[in-house]
């Protein structure tokens, strides 16, 4: 039995649902929204990439490396953008959170803020993790400054690492949380959420 299991999470009108081809038109029109796939540091697919994305997030699952959720606007029905569990380790009781994107028209609301609080609740809470990982670009720094407003710690850099879309080789930037910070974290992100109404 894989160690993450189909689940539906939901909050504050957001819902984290498995990833199919369902939403394939979805994802297109979430990553037209900024032309997310022109941003050098990100890995959003280009509008014809879009089922190839899935199926590679299909075939992950299937191997238990990675687990992908669209992210949708429940009042509308709207897919927001996609968010991933990955590097799926059972035997450490670790997964990381990643391949998170979205429409640009949400970036800065409460959407990134629900989604994570969502995630870490089920890996920490559900999963019994022991740790939770994050990893981004050496210059993607709205994503560092978003994986540490989470409560996350910065363990490190990995020096060329990771090859960018353009060709380039990234440094990649690591960071944690650990089963004992979580708590904290937590009612940090609850208060944030409800002292900014949701920003």
């Amino acid at each position: 039995m894989a160690f993450v299991q189909p689940v539906i999470l939901r909050d504050r009108g957001i819902r984290l649902e498995p990833l199919t081809l369902d939403h394939e038109a979805g994802l297109r029109t979430a990553a037209a929204d900024g032309q997310l796939w022109t941003i050098r540091v990100t890995g959003v697919p280009e509008p014809e990439q879009t089922r190839a994305y899935i199926e590679t997030a299909l075939q992950m699952r299937e191997q238990g490396s990675r687990f992908a959720f669209a992210v949708i606007d429940e009042a509308g029905e709207r897919v927001l953008g996609s968010t991933s569990f990955h590097d799926i380790m059972p035997a450490v009781q670790r997964v990381e959170i990643g391949y998170t994107w979205y429409a640009q028209s949400v970036q800065r609301s409460h959407v990134n803020t629900t989604c994570k609080l969502l995630m870490m609740s089920h890996a920490f809470d559900t999963l019994g993790c022991a740790v939770v990982g994050w990893r981004t670009d050496n210059y993607n720094f709205a994503s560092q400054r978003a994986i540490e407003r989470l409560g996350a710690k910065k363990d490190g850099v990995i020096r060329h690492h990771q090859l960018r879309r353009d060709g380039t080789v990234r440094d990649t930037v690591i960071y944690s949380m650990t089963a004992g910070e979580w708590p904290e974290a937590k009612a940090q992100l609850l208060y944030l959420l409800e002292r900014h109404n949701g920003v």
